[in-house]
């Protein structure tokens, strides 16, 4: 069954379409890396790069097909660590993350970055999807992406400066009173969530909502933007009453409702005990695990600015726990970790 919003915008799922519950135990270090960044496997319009799309058996990547002159080509080749720039990996089109005229948080913390280190700012662009931590970090495209799970064994992270939540979101008007994935009023309400295209692996609302026996219910939101598919439209379907709630990945869903002109509901989901899922997860930067160095030097500045890192987080709209005990880097949030926010309307 199709739910037809704009084209390919949403889906509904019956019982063939459901994603089976899997043990996920181990999943932030296996895949938590594709779970809130998504490849852009449409051509950006922008002059400068062309995104083309290459399947290589089960899993794919993205080239870049450069149609500029030598300083972003420069940008754009694998080279070494060079002294006074600051070579960032970003998607093009991954708002509220990153976007090519800088608008996104991870350009915002890039140029913090340039600033206090009195460097020369570049962008490898390249679509986030599965290799690009591989890829771009390692095949020396980038010296760093300012976003990466805490315990990705492939980089080398600072400690986490930031830890959210795959959130539900619904309108503080429609009447619910949802907290956890437990309740049973799910089964009966049109409920979106994001896919991958993943042959066994999907976002962990999409898997663990199918072991609560809510599958045909679910209303799938693409997860490669286009213009006619974009990061936002599951979110507006949330407004406009499409479907009755959603379940997000926190930095997308906190700043699409910041500027939502519809006061939203948003509590956070740290844990699904059904199916031993990790809905909350550490945030750190990454760099390639030789540049010891280079990622120590990042932890200082996180360490001297954290005030006005979090003031980023924060005017974007980023949904903020607590770090747990364990991490030498525990602060103490503004916000009790599961506690419901009332997002009012924007302006």
């Amino acid at each position: 069954m199709t739910v037809r919003r704009t084209a390919g915008r949403a889906r509904m799922l019956d019982g063939a379409g459901s994603v089976g519950a899997q043990d996920l135990a181990s999943y932030e270090d296996r895949r938590l890396s594709i779970f809130f960044k998504r490849c852009r496997l449409a051509a950006t319009h922008r002059q400068d790069v062309q995104l083309m799309s290459m399947s290589i058996g089960r899993g794919c990547f993205c080239a870049l097909a450069l149609l500029t002159g030598p300083a972003v080509l420069a940008a754009q080749r694998p080279a070494p660590l060079t002294a006074g720039v600051v070579r960032v990996c970003a998607d093009p089109d991954n708002m509220p993350f990153s976007n090519q005229a800088g608008e996104g948080f991870e350009n915002k913390l890039a140029e913090l970055v340039a600033r206090e280190w009195h460097a020369k700012l570049e962008y490898a662009w390249w679509p986030v999807r599965r290799g690009f931590f591989n890829r771009g970090l390692r095949g020396r495209y980038c010296d760093m992406a300012m976003t990466a799970p805490s315990k990705l064994d492939m980089v080398a992270a600072t400690t986490p400066f930031f830890r959210s939540a795959y959130v539900i979101v619904y309108r503080k008007d429609s009447g619910l009173n949802i907290t956890s994935l437990n309740d049973s009023s799910l089964k009966h309400l049109r409920i979106g969530v994001n896919l991958l295209n993943a042959d066994a692996e999907n976002t962990p609302p999409a898997m663990a909502l199918s072991a609560h026996g809510v599958v045909g219910t679910l209303v799938g939101f693409g997860t490669f933007y286009s213009d006619s598919v974009r990061p936002n439209d599951i979110i507006d379907a949330v407004v406009d009453k499409t479907i009755d709630l959603a379940i997000v990945w926190g930095p997308l869903a906190g700043y699409f409702a910041k500027h939502s002109k519809t006061p939203l509901v948003l509590t956070p989901i740290e844990f699904d005990t059904l199916t031993n899922t990790p809905f909350a997860f550490d945030i750190s930067m990454g760099v390639r695990k030789s540049d010891v160095a280079l990622r120590d030097s990042l932890q200082k500045l996180l360490d001297s600015h954290f005030d006005e890192v979090q003031g980023i987080l924060t005017e974007f709209g980023v949904p903020l726990l607590s770090i747990p005990p364990a991490d030498s880097t525990q602060r103490h949030s503004s916000r009790t970790p599961g506690s419901r926010v009332t997002v009012p309307a924007g302006r």
